[in-house]
């Protein structure tokens, strides 16, 4: 599949999540403002996307680990293969630090999720501090709207410089990807928070025009050397049926 190179862009800089400016990220040990995670994935995607075309935006399994942060102005190399129908993408910086994989099985989708995750009383709707205490295993949010418009998904497309011209009506999985951050923040508070890593299933071709609902409940929670974590289970339907599923994982609470 071969090899592309990109300068790393920090385009949240300004957003809520602290993790992604200079004083923040080098308070908990980092050496600057971390690049969002959806950003590196949206990197990761390039070769596959230019290989496979729709076909790998409509029906496939992925998941993206993400091992070391990239920093703003860092030179990424992602490199792809595939064997025997699998790929992987792999971002390394420019001294050879092994960033983020991308493991990817084409045309192959498991069963959806039962939607019975979302019958639980859903958390009320006010946006608060996200602890310990407030996530709750088991309690879905209210789902939500939103469509999939041809300026944003151009402005997403191009913050990981994808020229690819099926984005021209196909929506960009760094978009895609970037709503399961949006599902978190539209009921929490995170000062700030790190994603990790995400499962994704590419069940049908979701489009620029596509109103989009998104449902998303909490699985579980659990600390490791003093990080919290939560992993959000999320599906996008289109006309009642299952587009697209995320299984999101992100520390909401890093350990000082």
């Amino acid at each position: 599949m071969g090899i592309r190179q990109v300068i790393a862009r920090n385009y949240s800089e300004a957003s809520e999540n602290r993790i992604h400016s200079d004083d923040v990220a080098r308070r908990y040990g980092f050496r600057g403002a971390l690049v969002p995670g959806v950003a590196v994935y949206g990197y990761l995607t390039y070769p596959l996307v230019e290989r496979l075309g729709e076909s790998w935006l409509a029906r496939s399994t992925s998941s993206v680990r993400f091992l070391k942060p990239a920093y703003e102005g860092d030179r990424l190399c992602i490199a792809a293969t595939d064997h025997d129908g699998a790929c992987e993408a792999r971002c390394t910086n420019q001294d050879g630090t092994l960033l983020a994989e991308l493991e990817s099985e084409p045309g192959t989708v498991p069963e959806a999720e039962s939607q019975a995750l979302f019958d639980a009383a859903a958390k009320p709707p006010e946006r608060i501090e996200m602890t310990w205490e407030t996530v709750v295993e088991g309690q879905p949010f209210i789902p939500w709207h939103w469509q999939i418009t041809e300026d944003a998904n151009r402005t997403f497309a191009l913050r990981v410089d994808d020229d690819l011209p099926i984005y021209r009506t196909a929506a960009h999985p760094h978009w895609l990807l970037g709503i399961a951050n949006r599902a978190l923040t539209r009921e929490y508070v995170m000062p700030a928070w790190i994603h990790v890593g995400s499962d994704i299933r590419f069940r049908t071709l979701l489009k620029v025009g596509d109103t989009v609902e998104v449902r998303a409940v909490p699985l579980e929670k659990w600390e490791r050397k003093g990080h919290q974590f939560v992993k959000l289970y999320l599906a996008y339907l289109r006309d009642g049926e299952i587009a697209t599923e995320i299984f999101h994982t992100a520390i909401f609470r890093v350990a000082e």
